[in-house]
């Protein structure tokens, strides 16, 4: 306990330096972390060979599911999508000290609500080697520490990687103690309690899993419960455009929380196009567990049960359902979804506004497949997880979420009594065209604090 405490109050205090770096001492460090995995893809390779030979073990134990051992995995695809996912970090604006107000209260007296790094993360995660670089990439652009926790069973890939990231920061001129990797499996209750030193935990997972995390900790938590997305067929809506969008939704990565779970379909559509679209996917080794409706007009769809409606998947399964209303469908989304990611097809766009304004969930799309819900989709460069809150961040979270502001006032020997009584001076309160001062003044390099000789050490 005591080591994971240290190291992870070493990162906090490394985290005022981190606030501090300069863009081009940042996207070079990154630069570096993008040249770094690429020539050392064998190490990498080498490394996730042995997870994957203990996780298949696993799995046949029953220790890890089926949908975990498929995240597991890395190739040289893989590692393309991680450069790439840092190199588009790199291209993305420097979000620290930006402005987002600036106010004249008085002449001589403006207030700038200036964007901040949070601090210290703490990100714990199953499986998913890739959450590594894609989450140390935003920390750093983002002027933020973080420590790792990841599950045993991606235990050698995660060390790779981690190594090899923090290593390429630091030639770049990166403190080195900003990022922290644990690897004790009493680290995770350990990182659960460190609530004076973690300013927000971000776990990435099972719904369980991140239930667990929610339920267990004091510190703020990023994240969403589950992943059961719909897509909803309207009667008016090209059929072949909808069956390729609810195959591609459920099949082309059903083990990522946004899959498709649940697929509805407008009753007035159902005999037209639930044949052939349970067809494809159980042509497809998708297991179709419909209700009633769905079982008489598709006779091979498997009866659902109560359950079905509110079961993430995570694999080849999809449970299907005819309602006989739009307002059908979003009620049964609102009810039964995880507030995730769902998505209409339609080519009436009064009944697309309708759909997009009532369903209350994170990522709501029109005509597109679920699949599109991903923080590199979106142009984030990379995505520090899926969050279904109501506060600070939704949906795909990138560097956005990694920030917070503050308010500098910047005046010129204002006080308040000055502005209080019967003769008191009146705030103007108007929009200021001033830029905020400070923003383009570089602070020192390395270990930062303020000497009792008032000079910078």
């Amino acid at each position: 306990m005591a080591d994971v405490v240290s190291e992870v109050k070493g990162a906090k205090e490394a985290s005022i330096a981190m606030s501090v770096l300069s863009t081009e001492t940042k996207d070079s460090a990154l630069e570096a972390m993008a040249k770094a995995l690429d020539s050392s893809r064998k190490a990498i390779l080498e490394a996730n060979s042995k997870d994957m030979a203990a996780g298949k073990a696993m799995l046949e134990s029953g220790e890890i599911s089926g949908s975990m051992y498929k995240r597991l995995k890395i190739d040289d695809s893989k590692i393309d999508g991680m450069i790439a996912g840092i190199r588009d970090v790199i291209g993305l604006k420097d979000p620290v000290g930006g402005t987002m107000s600036a106010l004249d209260l008085d002449d001589g007296l403006t207030l700038y609500q200036v964007r901040c790094p949070i601090g210290m993360l703490g990100v714990i995660f199953e499986s998913r080697p890739d959450v590594v670089p894609q989450i140390m990439s935003l920390c750093l652009k983002s002027g933020n520490s973080v420590a790792f926790k990841g599950g045993r069973e991606a235990l050698e890939s995660i060390r790779a990687l981690f190594g090899i990231l923090r290593d390429a920061a630091a030639s770049a001129g990166v403190p080195k103690e900003a990022f922290v990797l644990m690897e004790s499996r009493s680290d995770i209750d350990s990182i659960l309690g460190l609530h004076e030193y973690i300013d927000l935990l971000i776990p990435r997972g099972s719904n369980a899993f991140v239930q667990y995390i929610q339920s267990h900790t004091k510190i703020p938590v990023l994240g969403h419960a589950a992943g059961i997305c719909h897509v909803y067929v309207d009667s008016d809506c090209d059929l072949d455009m909808a069956s390729e969008v609810v195959l591609d939704s459920k099949i082309q990565y059903p083990a990522v929380c946004n899959a498709a779970e649940t697929l509805l379909v407008d009753s007035a559509a159902a005999e037209r196009f639930l044949p052939g679209m349970v067809g494809k996917l159980e042509s497809n080794g998708v297991e179709v567990r419909g209700d009633e409706r769905v079982c008489e007009i598709c006779p091979s769809a498997v009866p659902a049960s109560d359950e079905d409606w509110d079961t993430e998947y995570g694999d080849l399964v999809i449970s299907v359902k005819v309602v006989d209303s739009l307002q059908e469908a979003i009620s049964f989304i609102n009810a039964h979804g995880s507030h995730h990611t769902d998505a209409i097809m339609t080519s009436d766009m009064r009944k697309a506004a309708v759909f997009a304004k009532m369903v209350d969930s994170a990522d709501v799309f029109v005509n597109a497949s679920t699949r599109f819900a991903d923080g590199y989709r979106y142009g984030k460069g990379a995505e520090v997880g899926i969050s279904t809150n109501k506060i600070h961040s939704r949906g795909p979270v990138g560097m956005e979420g990694l920030m917070i502001y503050k308010y500098v006032l910047v005046g010129s020997g204002q006080v308040v009594k000055d502005y209080v009584g019967k003769d008191a001076k009146k705030f103007k309160h108007s929009p200021s065209e001033k830029e905020y001062p400070f923003r383009g003044i570089r602070c020192p390099r390395g270990r930062i604090f303020w000497g009792t000789s008032g000079a910078w050490s």
